[in-house]
């Protein structure tokens, strides 16, 4: 049977899920007190801005992971991250994950930048001014400052396919109900990135999410072959126990149910007493379940 993955509770998060949970919010807040209160734009500043606006600067390969525009993008990234990126790190340990987290997220901006660059190349360069509405007209210097990108999702998508490498008969539950295997969730995602990208019909950046995607691939496979040699398998944390499956964890149960009734049987024929220490250590553990 195959294994079922819902999110999990804030209770087991690991640590770099946490903390970035954590700085992703802290950004956000703090992106809106500065603009209330000092009226001072962060994104400005932290954004990733295209390669040659004045702008511009390179921290903000990192910088702007930790951006987003609403409300809604910040959540739907920050819980992809807590559902997704708690079973791969727990999987591969807190440094192998900060490493890739990371890398998808600079690799999407690097991935941005290129796709901007052949626009710019291709397009905007032949013009001085750039007309963004009937009455406003705008120098191409001041355009290009406003091709900005911002927030996690390069990163999380790279979480995504990693999840679904890693675990690609598992099922993910859309909205809580539908149930698909993880290694089609991924495939379709790619697939929407990728013709949404070549409409060009939004302003959210596509080939951003995919570029992410596609470092995150070739950082899996380089450490699958490093690690495992012709097996290509990613090494997992020592102290990772995979998800068991509803036929797994019902057996489980049943063997312990069983064992706990031979216990009690034995407590009222005999006494306490009469229990092995591996009795006592086992019925011990199962009161505190």
């Amino acid at each position: 049977m195959e294994n079922n993955i819902r999110p999990q509770g804030f209770s087991i998060l690991p640590l770099v899920v946490k903390n970035l949970l954590i700085l992703n919010c802290i950004f956000f807040i703090a992106t809106i007190a500065a603009e209330k209160v000092l009226h001072i734009d962060l994104v400005q500043y932290l954004g990733l801005h295209y390669i040659g606006a004045s702008d511009f600067r390179p921290y903000q390969f990192v910088t702007y992971m930790f951006m987003h525009g609403s409300f809604s993008h910040l959540f739907f990234n920050m819980f992809a991250l807590w559902m997704f990126g708690n079973t791969i790190e727990n999987a591969w340990g807190s440094k192998r994950f900060l490493i890739f987290y990371f890398v998808c997220g600079i690799g999407a901006g690097l991935v941005q930048e290129l796709v901007q660059y052949i626009q710019f190349v291709t397009t905007l360069q032949e013009y001085t001014n750039v007309r963004i509405s009937a009455y406003q007209t705008i120098p191409m210097s001041q355009y290009l400052n406003m091709m900005t990108t911002v927030g996690a999702s390069g990163a999380v998508y790279g979480i995504l396919l990693a999840f679904g490498m890693t675990w690609p008969n598992s099922r993910i539950y859309i909205y809580f109900a539908i149930p698909i295997k993880a290694k089609w969730f991924v495939i379709i995602y790619g697939v929407i990135e990728l013709l949404s990208g070549l409409s060009n019909s939004d302003n959210v950046a596509h080939f951003a999410h995919l570029g992410g995607m596609l470092f995150g691939l070739a950082l899996i496979l380089y450490w699958r072959r490093i690690d495992g040699g012709g097996n290509f398998r990613i090494r997992r944390n020592k102290n990772f126990r995979r998800p068991k499956t509803d036929e797994e964890y019902n057996m489980e149960q049943a063997d312990n149910q069983r064992k706990t009734d031979a216990i009690l049987d034995k407590i009222s024929k005999y006494g306490y007493d009469s229990l092995t220490k591996e009795e006592k250590e086992f019925l011990f553990k199962q009161s505190k379940k």
